[in-house]
């Protein structure tokens, strides 16, 4: 499979449910994998509240949108609870009130029109370089995942690059990964033959949350995280979904009242916070996905994961080898910025998407507000770039 960006599918009037949206199905692994590990390893999620509340929301999305629009953990969110953010050691209760409190102000910002407002104050290469920021990102913690076995991930991202476009390349990839994982560790086989189904609902989550759960779930979670799911999980994932699928296009106001929808559902039932990143869908288009019956059938599979095997998941994520999420991270992360290329006028638009860009890989807020100021000084003489 090349490196080629994505031209425009042919348009779809419903949703896909074959070996090409499967495979498309699992190319936000990448994202996902790590953070739910993080989330139910240190934080001590309940991973059945966890995994239905994006098993949920992803089939729901791919029903409405019938895109590949993703589900995505919100990456600020997690990294902050996984490292106890300003020496506070976050709960799951907390967790759980984070995402009520985001799910608050993206139905606010979604139903009040102050979304569509504020992205139209985004200059195109501003957004262009948020986009290309985000690619960069993914890539380069893509490459800090595969580090840790080269050799492996060196062989694993040239078959995904040579490989034939009608092959499903993510299924390979994660029949190669499971091998791996129980070659270098031959009892997981064991392990993993041994786990039988067992029903569990997850308990119901915001009668038990304080006051005090949902204040340290805002100011230390959901007001941090603001600024990149706006950069990422708004403008940018507007931007791409509409460029890939202009037969299905979205908008700003919708997208934000999906992101609140899914993260009330999410936290209700114990869950996380949840956003559509725009590297998510580069993820599912680049392994085969064309409609929203790719984040179907992940979702589908999560939901009877969280159901009927939420007390073996930690034995199941075991089979996914770092390496392996890492070539489809920095795969994924190549698509996004790939879908950068345009940058408008000539010098100035060069120099925004450039400069936005490489302050989105330290900070996508920080990178949306330098682009707007660089764009308006640069047109108005008193930046000469």
């Amino acid at each position: 499979m090349s490196v080629e960006p994505s031209s425009p599918p042919v348009p779809e009037s419903r949703n896909r449910y074959d070996l090409k949206e499967l495979s498309g199905a699992f190319g936000d692994l990448g994202t996902l994998v790590p953070f739910v590990i993080a989330y139910l390893a240190i934080v001590k999620m309940d991973p059945a509240g966890v995994l239905l509340g994006f098993g949920g929301a992803m089939i729901a999305t791919g029903l409405w949108y019938r895109t590949p629009m993703p589900v995505q953990p919100m990456k600020a969110i997690g990294a902050a609870a996984a490292t106890s953010a300003a020496g506070v050691a976050i709960t799951p209760a907390i967790v759980v009130g984070s995402g009520l409190v985001t799910a608050a102000i993206w139905l606010f910002l979604g139903t009040t029109g102050l979304a569509k407002k504020l992205a139209e104050w985004i200059p195109r290469p501003a957004l262009l370089g948020v986009v290309l920021g985000l690619g960069f990102s993914f890539m380069l913690e893509g490459i800090r995942m595969m580090s840790g076995s080269v050799w492996l991930s060196a062989a694993l991202l040239a078959f995904a690059l040579l490989a034939q476009s009608r092959l499903p390349t993510m299924l390979l990839l994660l029949a190669a990964g499971i091998a791996v994982a129980i070659f270098r560790d031959p009892a997981l086989a064991a392990q993993v033959g041994a786990i039988t189904p067992a029903l569990r609902w997850p308990a119901f989550a915001w009668p038990s949350l304080s006051a005090g759960d949902l204040w340290s779930g805002a100011v230390l979670l959901a007001l941090p995280q603001l600024p990149l799911t706006f950069g990422n999980a708004l403008l940018a994932i507007t931007s791409e979904n509409n460029r890939l699928f202009p037969d299905r296009p979205v908008a700003e106001r919708g997208v934000a009242i999906s992101t609140g929808l899914a993260n009330a559902w999410s936290s209700a039932l114990g869950g996380v916070p949840v956003c559509h990143g725009a590297g998510g869908m580069a993820g599912h288009v680049k392994f085969g996905a064309r409609t929203g019956g790719a984040t179907v059938m992940v979702g589908v599979l999560l939901a009877l994961l969280a159901l009927f095997f939420a007390d073996s998941v930690h034995v199941l994520l075991r089979l996914f080898p770092m390496p392996v999420l890492g070539v489809i991270l920095f795969l994924a992360g190549a698509e996004l910025a790939l879908s950068s290329r345009e940058s408008g006028e000539e010098r100035v638009g060069r120099f925004v998407l450039l400069t936005t860009a490489a302050f989105t890989v330290i900070h996508v807020g920080v990178a949306v507000a330098f682009g707007i100021l660089a764009y308006h000084a640069s047109k108005r003489g008193w930046l000469r770039p």
